[in-house]
């Protein structure tokens, strides 16, 4: 194996192309909030993103096979741990307000990978917040849309106003429709008793779902404070994209199709805007 597909694989592996979407998310709220780039915040959400991803795959594997980890797991540990600590350091950088919500969804991230609650409410020996049936794709929602809209708000001080929640939660059903050609690739893998989406309703009708929340996010964008002919075009070519990912979603897919071209697509609207805008 050639040196840049090793770095490719370690680029996917190590969550930090998730984490680049993540950031992309955040640039575009401040984007849209007309807020100068805080790199502190965008450094720390980079940086957790590895962290909490990285903890979230490769906690059981880490815990119960530690003494014969693969090297290549061992350089993303390392990796992790350096992300860890980098985090830290940002995270003091931002406002106190800030990082008591930062808390909670840390509190969510962990809760998501290590067993907790009574394994009454499971279904499968986990016993995490990921285990809980058709629960998974909302927590990431969730998360990824509080940090991505939230998180630089609070940062800037701004009042949370109709304008707020409305982006919160497009970019809550943004995320649903992103996962949802994860949950199609997954449905070989997944337990029944996870409870997702496809598994419930099928593969055609997750996809009927996902062009009808796409046609809410659009909507929704009628009822925004502010916005611009540019910024609204730039996000009818985004959701356009995302349809025709959603459409050509199946079960046996490429390998990257999902891990990296799916989620590029923030980090390609991040790059309309600063072209455009």
């Amino acid at each position: 194996m050639n040196f840049w597909k090793q770095l490719f694989i370690f680029y996917l592996n190590s969550s930090v192309h998730v984490a680049l979407s993540v950031v992309s998310l955040a640039c575009i709220s401040m984007i849209e909030y007309r807020f100068p780039l805080n790199f502190h915040l965008l450094f720390f959400l980079f940086f957790s993103t590895i962290t909490g991803y990285n903890f979230v795959k490769y906690f059981g594997v880490a815990k119960f096979h530690h003494r014969r980890l693969a090297s290549r797991l061992k350089y993303i540990q390392l990796f992790s741990l350096l992300c860890f600590i980098l985090m830290c350091y940002f995270v003091f950088k931002l406002h106190e307000k800030t990082i008591y919500y930062i808390i909670g969804f840390g509190i969510i991230t962990f809760l998501y990978a290590v067993p907790f609650f009574s394994k009454a409410v499971y279904v499968d020996k986990q016993h995490n917040l990921r285990s809980i049936g058709g629960l998974k794709i909302y927590v990431i929602a969730f998360v990824w849309s509080g940090v991505t809209v939230l998180l630089p708000l609070i940062e800037q001080k701004h009042a949370l106003n109709s304008s707020f929640f409305i982006t919160a939660f497009q970019r809550f059903l943004f995320i649903v429709v992103l996962m949802l050609p994860f949950e199609i690739r997954d449905l070989r893998y997944d337990s029944l008793k996870l409870a997702t989406i496809p598994q419930k309703i099928g593969v055609k009708q997750t996809k009927i779902m996902g062009y009808v929340l796409l046609v809410v996010i659009l909507f929704l964008e009628i009822f925004k404070e502010s916005t611009s002919i540019i910024k609204t075009s730039i996000l009818i070519t985004i959701l356009v994209a995302t349809v025709l990912f959603l459409l050509f979603s199946k079960i046996e897919q490429r390998k990257y199709y999902s891990a990296f071209w799916v989620e590029s697509l923030p980090v390609f609207w991040l790059l309309l805007l600063l072209l455009f805008c």
